[in-house]
């Protein structure tokens, strides 16, 4: 059953997203060659905690660590390790953050060093899929129509699209309804209503849409070995419109990128 949220909800979700959105940010001044996954990840769990929030992945289903860290052909939940960050390498990162009784999930494809062209190009289509699918989640559409958007777009560049893992509906719970697939049909799936929120996030391999687990239990691979990207964003429906949640901008100010990508996306004027 879907969770329609109150405006007062939705406004201490923004605030759990936004943890974790800062955490992000924080995170992309540290990934470069050389970084510590484990370091990064006790520095996340740290910072989070300075916010007065908790890590939302520590822990949930025995999942050792406060960040999924997911490199190269990893896809998701990965898990950090001892080996230090390469020039050349990407990595998703996925991290939830729990404050106020709400979840905060977000994540972001990092570039470290010198990235090939056609990786750089696999991660500019994904994040652009995001704000397509993110279009269609609007009054009167349904789950298929975000789904369909994703696919089309990623697939007409000749990528795959994983099938097995999916977005979700966010609240109180990390996965709540309803299940928000990066594929589907117009028309198909559950219809949006004002007072949902979602994480939508589109999950893309350069090559084969197969993947693979590890036997740690949570490492998703592509199964042909080419890189895999990951963006997510949280949104909630608001006056029949898609509102973010989440924000990259702290990333884009740690970078020195300067993006108007999410201003559609937002009513309030977002400030650092």
């Amino acid at each position: 059953m879907i969770q329609v949220k109150t405006a007062e909800e939705i406004e201490l979700m923004r605030e759990s997203a936004l943890v974790v959105s800062k955490t992000l940010g924080l995170l992309a001044k540290e990934i470069k060659p050389g970084a510590s996954p484990l370091k990064l990840d006790k520095m996340a769990e740290e910072f989070i905690r300075e916010q007065g929030a908790d890590p939302g992945f520590l822990g949930m289903y025995d999942f050792p660590n406060t960040l999924n860290w997911s490199p190269n052909a990893q896809v998701v939940h990965g898990i950090p390790g001892e080996e230090p960050l390469k020039d050349g390498d990407i990595i998703s990162v996925d991290c939830g953050a729990v404050k106020n009784g709400f979840y905060g999930d977000h994540a972001y494809t990092f570039e470290v060093g010198e990235v090939a062209e056609e990786t750089k190009k696999l991660l500019k289509v994904t994040k652009e899929s995001l704000y397509i699918g993110i279009r269609e989640f609007k009054l009167g559409n349904r789950v298929g129509d975000v789904g369909y958007a994703i696919q089309k777009y990623t697939e007409d560049h000749g990528y795959g699209v994983v099938r097995e893992l999916v977005g979700h509906g966010l609240g109180r719970e990390l996965h709540e309804d309803p299940q928000m697939p990066n594929y589907g049909k117009r028309g198909r799936g559950k219809k949006f209503v004002n007072g949902m929120v979602v994480a939508i996030e589109p999950m893309i391999n350069m090559g084969t849409k197969r993947i693979k687990q590890l036997k740690d239990g949570w490492t998703i691979l592509t199964a042909d070995g080419k890189p895999s990207a990951h963006f997510e964003h949280d949104v909630a429906l608001i006056d029949g419109k898609p509102e973010l949640l989440s924000t990259y901008q702290y990333i884009y100010e740690a970078l020195g990128i300067t993006s108007d990508e999410e201003d559609e996306f937002r009513s309030q004027k977002l400030v650092l």
